[in-house]
C-alpha cells in the first residue's frame, strides 16, 4: 500500500494540476486520493458512449459540479444539475447520461479504489 497523506498535508493541488486520462470518447478523468478517500473528477460530453456498470464492494457518492445529466440507478433516471448529490448503493447498476455541457461529475469513494492506482502516480512526484 502506498501512503499519500504525508505528501499531501499542506500541499495545495488544483484539478488543472492533476493529469487527465481519456477513458473513452467523451469521458476524461482526473483522480485525487488520500490514504482514506478517493475523488474522481469526470468531464463528460453530451452524446458520449454510456457505460452501465456496478461496484459490488463500495457505495459511490456522486456530485454534479456543472451541467445537467440523467444519472441512472437500476434503470431509474435521476435528473441532476450543478450542486446535486446522489448516493449509489454498492451492487446497483448505474451510469450517467449528460444532457447539457460542460458536465462535470465528481465521484467520492471510501476507501480509495485500488483499480484507480495508476491515476495517482502524480502524487509520487510531489
Amino acid at each position: 500500500m502506498t501512503f499519500r497523506n504525508a505528501k499531501l498535508f499542506g500541499t495545495v493541488v488544483n484539478w488543472d494540476d492533476i493529469p487527465q486520462t481519456q477513458l473513452r470518447p467523451g469521458v476524461r478523468r482526473r483522480v485525487y486520493a488520500t490514504d482514506e478517500v478517493l475523488i474522481a473528477h469526470h468531464e463528460l460530453e453530451v452524446g458520449m458512449a454510456l457505460n452501465p456498470h456496478r461496484h459490488d464492494d463500495f457505495d459511490q457518492l456522486v456530485f454534479i459540479a456543472s451541467g445537467l445529466c440523467d444519472y441512472y440507478v437500476e434503470g431509474v433516471p435521476h435528473r441532476m444539475r450543478a450542486g446535486s448529490f446522489l448516493l449509489v448503493p454498492r451492487g446497483a447498476e448505474h451510469y450517467v447520461e449528460p444532457i447539457e455541457a460542460p458536465c462535470v461529475n465528481i465521484d467520492v469513494f471510501v476507501p480509495p479504489r485500488a483499480d484507480f492506482a495508476s491515476s495517482l502516480e502524480w502524487i509520487d512526484e510531489l
